[in-house]
């Protein structure tokens, strides 16, 4: 008899909100005995399509946004520093992501966790794929061959398909999660995703 389905975790380095549901979803997961897919896409793709844009570059709302972060961040007790380059180009750190998966799942998330820390938690821009490699080595990835793959038409193609596949699911914003095929969008919501872990959907 099949267990229960993992919960899928769409991402984009570029979202803060993303980065403080990164630092959650799998220990909220492990609670009630779940695996977590970690997926990067990009988000931009699905902005197209929403008729949307990155709420830090939009006036009002980009000043909030920081704002409120700031306050999610020191709740949770975690590192923040806003980033001068902002939205960062999540592109080589997201076709990194999927190089490693095809090997190393686990050594996949380990990256995905430095890249957000060091653009979170330390303000860097890790946009060039050199300090995305830089991010490899200090976590034993050889960063020589990442920036290799990065260049490679099959990393590349990978990345565009799950991104298409995370728009065709309905995935809009960073963090997105399905559990169960429910659809939940936003850090806010794990408190409604561990009700349905707990209880069931509603």
């Amino acid at each position: 008899m099949a267990g229960p389905q993992p919960i899928d975790f769409y991402f984009e380095f570029a979202s803060p909100y993303g980065y403080l549901a990164s630092l959650e979803i799998d220990a909220l997961a492990a609670k009630y005995g779940r695996a977590v897919n970690w997926r990067p896409f990009m988000l931009g793709a699905a902005f197209k399509i929403s008729n949307s844009a990155p709420n830090m570059t939009i006036p009002m709302k980009g000043g909030y946004l920081y704002r409120d972060v700031e306050r999610c961040a020191k709740l949770m007790g975690v590192a923040l520093i806003n980033p001068e380059i902002a939205p960062m180009n999540s592109l080589a750190a997201m076709r990194a992501f999927y190089w490693l998966s095809e090997t190393n799942p686990a050594q996949a998330v380990a990256l995905a966790k430095a890249v957000y820390h060091g653009h979170w938690g330390e303000g860097r821009d890790l946009s060039p794929v050199e300090a995305v490699a830089e991010m490899a080595n200090s976590i034993g990835v050889d960063g020589a061959a990442l920036v290799v793959a990065t260049q490679d038409l099959a990393v590349k193609d990978r990345l565009k398909k799950e991104t298409q596949k995370a728009i065709d699911r309905g995935a809009f914003g960073s963090p997105f999660f399905f559990v169960d095929d429910e659809a939940y969008w936003g850090h806010d919501r794990l408190s409604h995703i561990e009700h349905q872990l707990q209880n069931g959907g509603i």
